[in-house]
């Protein structure tokens, strides 16, 4: 079963970056976050937005 949210660290798992990356992407508002109570969770659908974003920057 695909995960619908992950942790930062999955998510930077997934993307093969650190932890520090992740959080910059989420600054900028290329990586799109929810937060619930106090963790902030990165939807699974959200990784494969961002890289179509990051993709068609350097191209």
């Amino acid at each position: 079963m695909n995960d619908l949210v992950l942790t930062v660290d999955e998510a930077a798992e997934r993307l093969r970056v650190s932890r520090w990356t992740i959080y910059n992407l989420i600054r900028s508002n290329q990586l799109r976050t929810v937060k619930i109570g106090r963790r902030r969770l990165v939807p699974a659908a959200a990784l494969a937005e961002c890289l179509d974003q990051l993709t068609e920057v350097a191209a």
